[in-house]
């Protein structure tokens, strides 16, 4: 077999055209929608990089890519005085993002060292001046007021590094462990003192509804004693007014008719003259019919 021998000139060819090949392929660049890049050319800004495929010149151009979505940092625990002397340690995380527009990214790489450690550095340094102003309990019981004033600082210290301070919030506030018991102590005193009161409260109303519903009761058998004498005093009324209209003045001639029904009981007998009222009502009641006498006087005989 015969060996096939390249000439210099076609080798050098080759290499060339591989060397060529590798150096398209070595500059491709792809940033994702999430990002944003900045070319430099020999150490130097040359253009603004959006999302999608990119070449750029390798070893004379350079690409860095940063990242635009929102991220977290954690300020990192630190002790810190309050204003009462109390040692608290305060942790907090900073939300942040970097403006997608050219002018905001070379910002966050040109006016800043490293956006995330000088955000932690200011972000301790706010803390430590705000919450060294305040006791702690107040720093537990107003956290929101912390919250907007640490965003409110950061926004404005960071107006220069093109990017966006999203939110502060405080992680947590911890008193020494002393201080905590004391704290928790006080903390269920005062819950044992709001169920006394709510107990009592309770009980003074269940007693004030049993007061009311005897108040009520009594009113009621009150009510019915009165209307139950209203009702015999006009029952009186009434047997008053019939007395009054039909025995009015008959006093005597009841009596006299009272002896005569005892006088007839025993079988006597009884002359009562003719003009006599109690003929008639004898007359009336049982059926006797007056007798004249001789003399022409009405008698009446039983």
């Amino acid at each position: 077999m015969e060996e096939t021998i390249l000439s210099p000139s076609l080798l050098f060819e080759i290499i060339a055209v591989g060397l060529i090949i590798l150096v398209l392929f070595s500059g491709i660049r792809i940033i994702r929608p999430t990002h944003r890049g900045l070319i430099e050319r020999l150490g130097k800004y040359h253009k603004f990089a959006g999302p999608g495929f990119h070449w750029i010149i390798p070893m004379i151009d350079h690409m860095y890519q940063i990242n635009t979505t929102e991220q977290m940092i954690d300020a990192e625990p630190q002790e810190i005085i309050t204003n009462d002397n109390l040692n608290a340690m305060v942790d907090a995380q900073i939300y942040y993002k970097v403006k997608s527009d050219e002018e905001s990214v070379k910002s966050s790489q040109y006016n800043v060292n490293n956006v995330n450690s000088q955000i932690v550095n200011l972000a301790r340094t706010t803390l430590r001046n705000i919450i060294g102003t305040m006791t702690l309990k107040s720093a537990n019981s107003e956290r929101g007021k912390i919250n907007d004033e640490l965003h409110t600082i950061l926004i404005k210290e960071t107006a220069s590094w093109g990017i966006d301070i999203v939110r502060a919030e405080l992680k947590e506030i911890d008193p020494p462990k002393d201080v905590q018991d004391t704290m928790n102590k006080i903390v269920k005193a005062e819950n044992e003192k709001i169920a006394a009161i709510d107990y009592a409260t309770a009980a003074e109303t269940t007693a004030d509804g049993k007061k009311r519903a005897a108040i009520k009761e009594a009113e009621g058998v009150k009510q019915a004693n009165i209307l139950e004498a209203e009702g015999q005093a006009e029952a009186i009324r009434l047997v008053n007014d019939a007395a009054n209209k039909y025995f009015v003045g008959n006093a005597q001639l009841l009596k006299r008719l009272d002896t005569v029904q005892n006088s007839l009981e025993k079988n006597s007998k009884i002359v009562i003259s003719g003009n006599s009222e109690l003929v008639n009502i004898i007359g009336d009641l049982a059926g006797i019919v007056p007798i004249k006498d001789p003399a022409g006087k009405p008698k009446a005989s039983a």
